[in-house]
């Protein structure tokens, strides 16, 4: 089944935006380069800030969806699955087009914390701390709320340095420490 204009048009600002950014891409770049008219754009979307959440819950969607099923593909226990968390996240750090994180891009540009952007987000961030959380809970980890905000922040941690080129290895060594986090958390 073929996908909707409005689904195609979503897939392809996803493109635009991760590789250009938001703010620097107007919607006549968007229109150049989904090949969607500006009157179609506007039948779906009423404003450029419509079309960018409706990017942030798609990518959302797809980025998590693939992400847990890896991570569950890649361990059999809750213990492995959040270490597959840094595996599953290397494949990503070199794969082709990988351009850092469309939510922190989102978030740094549009930095009011109120702002519907910015609050998508956020609410991507919190998603994945909520199944991490999830796993080390299942996992017996006594402090399940601490150890998935370190997770997060390894993982984090890892893109930014990943697209900044600050270490070669960013989620193996990310990998490395969350191993020993998880170690100290299992052993309480």
């Amino acid at each position: 089944m073929r996908a909707s204009i409005r689904d195609e048009l979503v897939q392809r600002a996803t493109q635009v935006f991760y590789q250009r950014g938001f703010h620097a891409t107007g919607m006549d770049t968007l229109v150049a380069e989904t090949g969607v008219s500006k009157t179609a754009m506007y039948k779906h979307f009423r404003t450029k800030d419509d079309l960018i959440l409706a990017v942030l819950r798609f990518r959302d969607e797809t980025l998590r969806n693939w992400l847990f099923r890896r991570m569950e593909e890649l361990g059999q226990t809750p213990e492995s699955q959040l270490l597959a968390l840094f595996d599953a996240l290397d494949e990503w750090i070199k794969g082709p087009g990988f351009q850092g994180c469309l939510f922190i891009k989102a978030s740094s540009e549009f930095q009011d914390a109120e702002h519907p952007i910015y609050l998508q987000s956020a609410e991507h961030k919190r998603l994945l701390r909520r199944h991490f959380r999830a796993l080390a809970t299942t996992a017996g980890v006594e402090n399940a709320d601490l150890l998935a905000n370190q997770l997060l922040l390894l993982k984090e941690g890892a893109i930014v340095s990943a697209h900044m080129k600050t270490t070669q290895y960013p989620a193996e060594e990310a990998r490395q420490a969350a191993g020993a986090l998880l170690s100290i958390a299992l052993r309480k």
